[in-house]
């Protein structure tokens, strides 16, 4: 019953995150910092951990590469798949679970325990819109993160196996056009706008009706990655099944 009391609750947030609008102008600057804090903010350890995935890929994929029959450039089909269908959107997308997700929850839970949020509230402000509205909207940039994530993958797989002597360029480039499907690419980003939004929106959740002082808002923190990584990789399974299968 409490997780289904917890369902009930996400959804009603939702209501109210989209029910009384804050000023425009107000709104507006608190978008632009979000989109500083979330999503810019993200940018370094995305790039850096793209790259590196792509390489292992290419390397692993590579080395178990054992029959001469088989061509050198399924080495950078493997590699594109790979990063465009999961490591890209859904790996990425869990590490940020941890990064942002962490970071909406710990400061709405600040805010509750030092009560900011019904001084909010007393103020007639929606504190659901003012609060989380920015962050969806912030988030819908994210699918650009995911962008360079999927390009820094590959270039990433490039460099490893091309430097380290497995494929010539040619051979990688040849593999990587090798039967491309545009709508792999949808896939992706459809993907990503849902985990976008999941990824602003549950840990806010775990943020906002949180109870306590400083130490459950570090336990919320946790609880809120927890969560957002079991309702991502659950929304992974959906998109993947309705859309590929």
């Amino acid at each position: 019953m409490t997780y289904l009391h917890s369902i009930g609750e996400y959804f009603l947030m939702l209501k109210g995150v989209f029910g009384r609008m804050t000023k425009g102008s107000v709104l507006r600057s608190l978008i632009f910092k979000e989109i500083d804090e979330l999503i810019m903010g993200s940018m370094g350890i995305v790039a850096f951990l793209s790259f590196f995935i792509g390489a292992v890929v290419a390397i692993q994929t590579a080395l178990n590469l054992n029959n001469p029959l088989i061509p050198k450039s399924l080495v950078a089909y493997a590699a594109r798949q790979s990063v465009i269908l999961e490591f890209a959107p859904t790996f990425i997308s869990i590490i940020m679970a941890g990064k942002v997700g962490s970071f909406i929850t710990s400061s709405i839970g600040s805010m509750r325990v030092t009560e900011q949020i019904d001084a909010l509230e007393v103020m007639g402000i929606n504190s659901k819109n003012y609060l989380i509205f920015p962050k969806i909207i912030a988030m819908l940039t994210y699918p650009f993160v995911i962008a360079i994530s999927m390009f820094l993958g590959i270039l990433g797989a490039y460099t490893a196996a091309v430097l380290g002597g497995f494929v010539t360029s040619d051979q990688f480039i040849t593999g990587l056009q090798d039967e491309f499907i545009p709508f792999h690419l949808t896939y992706a980003f459809i993907k990503t706008f849902l985990f976008a939004f999941i990824l602003a929106t549950v840990p806010a959740y775990h943020g906002y009706y949180m109870k306590g002082g400083a130490l459950e808002v570090g336990e919320a923190s946790t609880t809120s990655f927890v969560w957002t990584s079991v309702v991502l990789i659950v929304t992974n399974y959906a998109v993947t099944q309705l859309l590929l299968s």
